[in-house]
């Protein structure tokens, strides 16, 4: 699942509420609202300032060295 991050501490998660696809906000971990459109997200935070978090998978046949 996608989820994208601002370094002054939002997250935004897409989520289907109801069978509506929304974007979900939250601000150091407090729900801040739910948003149709991009546009609605960007009265919360700054766009620019966003980042995906992307999962990095193992290669198969290797393992954690810590």
């Amino acid at each position: 699942m996608r989820r994208w991050v601002s370094s002054e501490g939002h997250e935004i998660d897409p989520v289907v509420i109801e069978g509506r696809p929304l974007l979900r906000v939250r601000h150091l971990g407090y729900h801040v609202g739910y948003c149709a459109s991009v546009a609605e997200v960007a009265a919360h935070v700054d766009l620019a300032d966003l980042v995906e978090v992307v999962e990095l998978r193992r290669a198969a046949g290797t393992r954690d060295h810590g």
